[in-house]
C-alpha cells in the first residue's frame, strides 16, 4: 500500500469557520494516526471569490488551533506569537509544489489536452436557462439540472459559439459510468453518473477551470491517498472518482465530516455568531479546549487531554462519527 498522504484544502474566500476546523481536525488526526503526510493546499481556482487576505488568514487560524503541515504553501507572517501558537514558516519545498491552485493552470489544461486526445470532452455553449427548459429533472443536483448531452456531438470542433464555450467531461455509456464510494463515515453508495449529472463541466465559458477538474488533478500529481471533507462535497465523489480512473489515476479514499448546522437544523453562514475560528480566538478561549469540543461534538470525548489534536489521533475511529449533521451549540457550549 502507498504512504499515507492526506490534505486539506481550505478556499480562501472567507473567515476559517468552526465547520471546516472539525474537518481539518479529523483530517489532521487521521494522518497523524497513520503516521503518514499532511498536506495543506489553498483551493483558489476561482479567482473573483477570493478574499485578499483569507489565505494569509486561514494558515494563522488553523496554527492557533495548533495544526501544522508537512507541505503547504508559504504566506507572509501576520504576527509572532498568537495564543498558545506560533505561526511557523511553512517550507514551500515540497515535492509537488506549487501549492496553490492558482499557480497550477497549466496541469488542469494538459489534463483537458489529454481527455481531448481521447474524444472525452467537448465543447459546449449552452446556457443554464436553455438546459433547464429540456432537462428531465429541472431541479436535480447542486450544479444545477443533469445536462443531456445537447453539444456532445460536436466534440472539440470549432463553430459559431453562441457564447463563450465551456468544455465539458463527455461521461462514457458504458459500466465506468457506474460508481462505487466506499465513505468511511456515510458507508458504501453507488451512483450513475451519467444519471444522476449527465456530462458535467471542467472548464467555464469564461476559462475558469471547475472545481471537479481541479480538485482531481491536484489529488492525483500530488499522490493523495485519502480524502478528509466536509459532508457537503459527498455528492461529488462519484465524479472526482470517475474523472480520476479517465486520467489514468487511482481515486483517494473519502471521509465525509458530518456538516455543522444551526440548532433549529437550518444551514449556518459564515457571518454567524461564534461560526468563524477568528470569533472564539478574539474572545480568549484556550484552542485546545475547542479542539476537545469539536472533538466531543463528533463522537470522540477526549476528556481533559492537555495535547487533544494527539489524543484525537490515538482514539480516531470512523465508525463513531455521526452521519447525520451536528448542532452547532453541541461545540460552542462546551468550550
Amino acid at each position: 500500500m502507498p504512504a499515507y498522504r492526506g490534505r486539506f484544502a481550505p478556499s480562501p474566500t472567507g473567515a476559517l469557520h468552526l465547520g471546516s476546523a472539525a474537518a481539518a481536525l479529523f483530517c489532521a488526526a487521521a494522518a497523524k494516526q497513520a503516521d503518514g503526510t499532511l498536506v495543506l493546499r489553498m483551493e483558489d481556482i476561482d479567482r473573483p471569490r477570493v478574499v485578499p487576505g483569507a489565505a494569509e488568514a486561514i494558515l494563522d487560524d488553523l496554527a492557533w488551533l495548533g495544526l501544522r503541515w508537512d507541505e503547504s504553501p508559504v504566506y507572509p507572517r501576520l504576527g509572532a506569537t498568537l495564543g498558545q501558537a506560533e505561526l511557523r514558516p511553512q517550507t514551500p519545498n515540497g515535492p509537488f509544489a506549487p501549492y496553490v491552485q492558482s499557480e497550477r493552470l497549466a496541469l488542469y489544461e494538459a489534463a483537458i489536452d489529454d481527455l481531448a486526445a481521447r474524444g472525452l470532452v467537448y465543447y459546449c455553449d449552452c446556457s443554464r436557462a436553455e438546459i433547464a427548459r429540456v432537462a428531465s429533472a429541472p431541479h436535480a443536483g447542486e450544479e444545477g439540472p443533469r445536462y443531456p448531452g445537447t453539444c456532445r456531438r460536436f466534440g472539440m470542433q470549432k463553430r459559431d459559439f453562441r457564447r463563450p464555450p465551456a468544455v465539458r467531461l463527455a461521461v462514457p455509456d458504458d459500466d465506468r459510468a457506474i460508481v462505487t464510494t466506499n465513505d468511511r463515515v456515510l458507508g458504501p453508495c453507488t451512483e450513475h453518473v451519467g444519471a444522476v449529472t449527465g456530462d458535467f463541466v471542467l472548464r467555464r465559458g469564461d476559462g475558469v477551470f471547475a472545481y471537479q477538474l481541479a480538485v482531481v488533478v491536484d489529488d492525483l500529481h500530488m499522490q493523495i491517498t485519502d480524502v478528509v471533507r466536509g459532508g457537503d462535497l459527498a455528492s461529488s465523489s462519484a465524479r472526482q472518482i470517475l474523472l480520476s480512473k479517465l486520467l489514468r489515476g487511482a481515486p483517494p479514499t473519502f471521509a465525509h465530516v458530518p456538516l455543522l448546522v444551526a440548532d433549529d437544523g437550518s444551514r449556518l453562514a459564515k457571518r454567524d455568531k461564534l461560526m468563524a475560528l477568528r470569533d472564539h480566538r478574539d474572545a480568549g478561549r484556550d484552542p485546545r479546549a475547542l479542539v476537545r469540543a469539536i472533538a466531543r461534538a463528533y463522537g470522540h470525548d477526549l476528556g481533559d487531554a492537555e495535547a487533544p489534536l494527539e489524543a484525537l489521533a490515538a482514539s480516531l475511529d470512523w465508525s463513531r462519527l455521526p452521519r447525520e449533521a451536528v448542532r452547532v451549540s453541541a461545540i460552542v457550549a462546551h468550550v
